[in-house]
Parts: structure tokens; C-alpha cells; sequence
């Protein structure tokens, strides 16, 4: 007697405002075939985007929160996993998009300003981390890929390298790249696969168009959110785990 396969279910947080990266991840995972989760702060985000995926013939569910604190994460989560229940859903995908930029020379930096960078950039990648690698960690191995589950972090240019003005955001999304490095190392040998996707340039969504037209029109100044998300979808199919 045959069995239907699970339905794979893509967790996203930070969605842009329903533009850029996150968004883009949401809306070509929904066109693989995923149901997905969607995350970010504010209600009509969420909402506007699910009902979008929906219309499409998608599945996707709506999970706005107030901040990325790690209780707001873990509860999250918590109501995601009551969502999509196995054996019919498979939660074997997440993408962390969220970021926090602070761009000013660096007297001018605040103490407030390094513990936002810090919370959302670091704290709150540790608490979205945990909750994936618990769901994941409950998941078979996959027979086609060999993974129980894809954890991706969306990095930057700042995740290399420090500039005159990044010594706030720099620090966030070097914590960032360390972190994702050591869950790969850590989590790899259970078929875990953990990656840190390094986004070296602007990308297009509403805001650059707002505040920069001229480098949103120019296909040659920026870079495309949906190229991006393609990219990680390439990243989650692909076979094999770092152990």
C-alpha cells in the first residue's frame, strides 16, 4: 500500500514589507510546491502575502509578530508547528531574512544602536536557529536529498568585511556568519544543512524604489530578489550535507 508523501513546508521570517528577498523565497518556494509559513512583524505583511500565495493556489499561512524577540520566536513557532502537523506536513525548510542596518560613523554610534543591531542580527537568529534544528531534528531522512531539513541565513556584503560606517551592522552580520558556520559544523553529521547565503550588493524591492528610482530601474545596480530565492531553493534541493 502506497503512502503520500509529506507536504514540505518552508518557514520564512522577514518578508520585507512583501517585497525583496524574503518575500521572493516565500513566492517561488509556494511555486515549487511548498507550503509555507510566513513571518514578520506586522499583520498586513503577512496577511496581504498569504492571501496572495492563496489566490495562486498555494498554502500558505499567515504568523505575524510583534518583535523577533526569542519568546515571540519560540511561541512562533510554536503555533506553526500546530499548523502544519506530521505525517502530513514535513517542516524541512527555513529562511532567515530578517536584518537590522545601522549605518553611521562610528562616534556617532549609540548604545541603543548596538543592541538593536545585536538583538535582531545575532539574538534573534540564535532563537529562530533553535526552533528549526528542534523541528528538523524530529524530521526522517529525506531518501532523495539526505537531509532532515535546510537552514539558510541571507548575510552581506558587511558579513566579510567592515566599511567606514558598518562597525555596528558589521559586528550583527559577522555574528550572523559565525553562528551559521558553527550550526553547519555542529548539526551536519544528523543531516542538517545549514548555509549563509553572502548577498553582495542592493536588491531591488519597494523601499530601494522609493528612496534610490535610479538604481531600482537599472538592472545593472542591483541585484534581483528573485534570482536570490531561486538560488536558495537551488540550495535546499541540492544533495549532500557539510560533516
Amino acid at each position: 500500500m502506497s503512502t503520500v508523501a509529506a507536504r514540505r513546508v518552508l518557514v520564512v521570517a522577514g518578508l520585507g514589507a512583501g517585497s525583496g528577498t524574503g518575500a521572493s523565497a516565500a513566492r517561488i518556494f509556494s511555486k515549487a510546491g511548498y507550503s509555507v509559513a510566513l513571518v514578520a512583524r506586522g499583520a498586513d505583511t503577512v496577511n496581504n502575502l498569504a492571501q496572495e500565495l492563496n489566490s495562486a493556489g498555494g498554502e500558505a499561512a499567515p504568523f505575524p509578530v510583534k518583535a523577533y524577540s526569542p519568546s515571540d520566536l519560540s511561541n512562533v513557532w510554536k503555533s506553526i508547528r500546530a499548523k502544519f502537523v506530521a505525517p502530513e506536513y514535513s517542516i524541512d525548510a527555513a529562511v532567515f531574512n530578517v536584518g537590522q542596518g545601522v549605518w553611521k560613523p562610528f562616534l556617532e554610534v549609540t548604545p541603543e544602536d548596538i543592541r538593536t543591531s545585536l538583538e535582531i542580527n545575532v539574538e534573534a537568529a540564535f532563537a529562530f536557529s533553535r526552533e528549526a534544528i528542534l523541528t528538523f531534528k524530529e524530521n526522517k531522512i529525506s531518501e532523495d536529498k539526505g537531509k532532515r531539513g535546510t537552514l539558510i541565513f541571507t548575510g552581506a556584503t558587511a558579513s566579510l568585511r567592515g566599511n567606514t560606517t558598518t562597525s555596528v551592522f558589521a559586528a550583527g552580520k559577522f555574528g550572523l556568519r559565525a553562528l551559521s558556520q558553527s550550526l553547519a559544523k555542529e548539526f551536519g553529521k544528523e543531516n542538517i544543512h545549514v548555509a549563509h547565503a553572502i548577498i553582495d550588493g542592493v536588491i531591488l524591492s519597494r523601499r530601494l524604489s522609493s528612496y534610490r528610482p535610479e538604481v531600482a530601474t537599472d538592472p545593472d545596480a542591483r541585484l534581483s530578489p528573485d534570482s536570490i530565492a531561486e538560488f536558495a531553493l537551488h540550495m535546499k534541493n541540492g544533495k549532500g550535507v557539510e560533516k
